[in-house]
């Protein structure tokens, strides 16, 4: 090995606790980098292996009942490639071994072979036989939550009539990778899955032969979608057309894109923190190399080496860790990648979700690791290439020290000599103080923003479930009823308290945009469903006009008393232009509001209901749940308990780990930093404190003087972080949101609470470690040391 190799090696073996510390946080930050990549990518190219070996559609499009020849018709439009038609309806059912009522929704595929679009992939078990009138497959996430297998029989009420359904395999298809139930946000493995059975025996149950209520198609290459769906709602508008919609708004599609976007989020911000602070570490770290080794430097020139081979092996002292860190930190994200990719697969419904790691993700994370090292010591690096050999070779020039705070007001005779040596040094070094700071802030921040999820998923639940959802029962009707037929729910024995709502599909315009959009109108004063915004805020229903949500709002261009133009997509299809008469800051979904009168009037029909909100009686709910199961005209039941239930489920198991691995390197961080500070500190001032032992102060003295230096830097990290934090989970509020959802800025106080502790707890080790090294400080060499 050349001499230089020889010495780079053994001042890293000198400072190796310091250099593992920077290997530590650059692999973290590497980590967090490849893991999230990693996983992105994962999601992307199974979706697209997914939709395409399943031929996922283009454009979708509900109708009532259209004649099943317009199909053809659909094929001969320009930039149409393939259409599919099929029946698609949504029944209750009566699981086995679940009290609830249960909602299934029945798609029609053909007897033989497979569905031309948004085909089913038989996980186990088989497919339809033909002439098998009562055979399904049901959805595999349905049957592993209620654990029934492939021969388990489900009673169904389809058109008013009690059928029996005999499952014969498990399926998934693409156009369910997030299942959930309509009009819901969340799944609900247990009570809502997917049905796929003959298209004949839906024909037949539902009089639709020769008929279809459901289209799909794609489209050929460059063509156009909004041309296309503009055709299709002008061809299918007298058969109660919904609207044409594209893949974006296909709800599936839409909750597994915008988590791909998040994850593009968190690859960003995330780890340019870590190595933001590893910049930081090699910084004052080399800075305090070159400063010890001053006369070294002046024996190398004076030697013949040149300036560019002190510069390499000064660059070492930050590539070496870094290296370290980047291969570390790539390992251990192929690790995390592959864990977290295993959790998306609970959460997502793929027929194969397969983890990618592609070989440029390496390539980057070094890239950005050789970045860092460079930046952190080219300070250092420059000021070792430009040290003349003469001046190296005399001792750094001492700093210039003037009165401080505590000497000018007089107060420091009131404090003891440490306290006072304590206050002087942080004066003496301001900035170097300031930068402390500020590294340790960033930690504890991280440790916010990491469960800042936590707060606002408890935000969430608590706003939907029990401020503005108050109701225990929602009862679907499959076609609108009129109110003298829906309010004969009421009378069921067990029913305490009832509303009801009506749900009008529209188009809502102003200017050059427009967004579908169901109308709910709600009776005045509700009870049940409330008005609720983010911040828990009720908020009244307008007497008149229509009230949007804020991003709905936001989308249209609208703003309270501009004329909003409303075209209703079902029966009369009457339009008429609606004042916005307010927003609401909700947080789930995009939401437009009427008074329940005001909207039958716009309709023109004299009334309809779409659904019923009930309080029950817990004592009678049994009978009440078996009256939902056989009730004829209901399509659906949703159960708020159960939401919720299924929600906490599902929120605990995927964030749980995600949390923790942030809240891990978070530590890491934490502690790389003050351990680090101490370290450097103990190394600036080793003359200083042995000095002092000899002068009479004890260990305990001199330990105190050194930590409690560390110590006041986190002290003052701890409110800066605290606004940093809440600022980091701003911005991830503000990027993670979206058009489904929006995460409120809430924070509980034991997420400061758990920052603080951790804080603490990483200070107290780091201080350990640090006295450890000054009890047992040689002063005899350390007095001999020339600096």
């Amino acid at each position: 090995m050349k001499p230089l190799v020889r010495k780079l090696f053994r001042d890293l073996l000198h400072l190796k606790g310091q250099m593992l510390a920077v290997s530590a946080v650059v692999a973290c930050g590497i980590a967090v980098f490849v893991s999230m990549t990693s996983v992105k990518y994962s999601l992307e190219a199974s979706r697209t292996n997914y939709y395409g070996r399943y031929r996922f559609g283009d454009v979708f499009m509900q109708v009532k009942r259209a004649p099943e020849f317009l199909a053809g018709a659909v094929g001969r439009i320009p930039g149409v490639a393939s259409v599919s038609t099929r029946i698609v309806t949504d029944v209750t059912i009566d699981v086995p071994g679940l009290d609830e009522p249960a909602t299934a929704r029945l798609i029609s595929i053909p007897e033989r072979g497979e569905p031309l679009l948004n085909g089913v992939f038989i996980a186990t078990g088989r497919g339809i036989e033909p002439y098998a009138s009562d055979e399904v497959v049901a959805s595999k996430p349905f049957l592993g939550a209620n654990s029934l297998k492939p021969g388990a029989r489900i009673g169904a009420v389809i058109n008013g009539r009690w059928k029996e359904l005999r499952v014969v395999g498990s399926g998934l298809s693409p156009e369910y990778i997030y299942e959930v139930q309509p009009g819901a946000f969340f799944p609900d493995k247990r009570r809502f899955g997917v049905f796929w059975m003959s298209r004949k025996s839906l024909e037949s149950a539902l009089n639709m032969s020769g008929a279809f209520n459901d289209l799909s198609l794609t489209l050929s290459h460059g063509a156009s979608e909004k041309d296309v769906i503009m055709r299709l709602d002008q061809m299918f508008a007298r058969y109660g057309s919904l609207g044409a919609y594209g893949r974006s708004e296909q709800l599936s599609d839409r909750f597994i894109s915008d988590e791909i976007k998040q994850l593009g989020t968190q690859i960003t911000v995330l780890p340019a923190i870590f190595l933001l602070v590893a910049v930081f570490l090699l910084n004052i770290v080399l800075q305090r190399l070159v400063s010890t080794q001053r006369d070294q430097i002046a024996v190398l020139k004076a030697m013949g080496y040149s300036n560019l081979q002190i510069a390499l092996h000064f660059l070492g002292f930050a590539m070496v860790p870094t290296a370290v860190g980047a291969v570390m930190g790539t390992a251990l994200g192929v690790w995390i990648g592959i864990g977290l990719v295993k959790i998306y697969g609970e959460f997502y419904n793929f027929a194969e979700l397969v983890y990618v790691f592609r070989p440029e993700n390496a390539v980057v994370a070094v890239l950005l690791s050789v970045v860092a090292a460079m930046v952190g010591a080219l300070a250092a690096v420059r000021r070792a290439v430009l040290l003349p050999p003469a001046e190296a070779m005399r001792p750094e020039a001492p700093p210039l020290y003037r009165p401080g705070v505590l000497d000018r007001t007089g107060f420091g005779r009131r404090f003891s000599v440490p306290v006072r040596i304590i206050v002087r040094n942080i004066e003496r070094r301001p900035w170097k103080s300031a930068v402390s700071v500020t590294m340790i802030a960033l930690s504890v921040a991280i440790l916010i923003a990491g469960r800042y999820t936590y707060d606002a998923v408890d935000r969430m639940s608590a706003v939907e479930f029990s401020e503005k959802h108050r109701e225990d029962v929602t009862v679907i009707f499959n076609t609108p009823m009129p109110p003298s037929t829906a309010y004969a729910i009421a009378s069921l024995e067990g029913v305490l308290e009832h509303e009801y709502y009506r749900e009008e599909p529209a188009r809502l315009v102003f200017g050059h945009r427009m967004r579908r959009q169901a109308i709910r109108g709600l009776q005045p004063e509700s009870v049940l469903q409330r008005l609720v915004d983010k911040d828990t805020h009720r908020q009244r229903l307008p007497e008149s006009g229509i009230l949007l949500t804020t991003t709905l709002a936001d989308l249209l261009g609208v703003k309270p008393g501009d004329r909003l133009r409303v075209e209703l997509l079902q029966g009369a299809r009457r339009s008429a232009d609606v004042a916005v008469a307010g927003t609401i800051d909700e947080i789930l979904g995009l939401s437009a509001y009427m008074r329940l009168d005001e909207l039958d009037r716009l309709a023109g029909d004299g009334g309809a209901l779409n659904a019923a909100n009930l309080r029950i009686d817990k004592n009678r709910e049994e009978s009440l749940y078996r009256s939902f199961k056989h009730m004829p005209g209901v399509s659906g039941i949703m159960m708020l308990k159960a939401l919720r239930q299924s929600f906490d489920e599902l929120i605990a198991e995927s964030m749980t780990t995600s949390t923790f691995i942030l809240t891990s390197f978070a530590c890491v961080l934490a502690f790389a930093v003050v351990y680090n500070g101490a370290r450097i500190s103990l190394s600036e001032r080793a003359r200083e404190l042995s000095s002092l032992r000899v002068l009479g102060m004890t260990k305990a003295e001199i330990a105190f003087i050194l930590l409690g230096e560390q110590a006041l830097f986190c002290v003052a990290a701890v409110p800066l972080g605290f606004l940093i934090g809440i600022a980091l989970s701003a911005l991830l509020s503000f990027a993670l949101s979206s058009e489904l959802y929006r995460l409120p800025l809430a924070f509980s106080t034991t997420n400061f609470l758990f920052a603080l502790g951790v804080l603490f707890i990483v200070a107290v080790f780091s201080g350990f470690a640090v006295r450890r090294r000054l009890v047992t400080l040689d002063l005899i060499a350390v007095l001999k040391t020339r600096e």
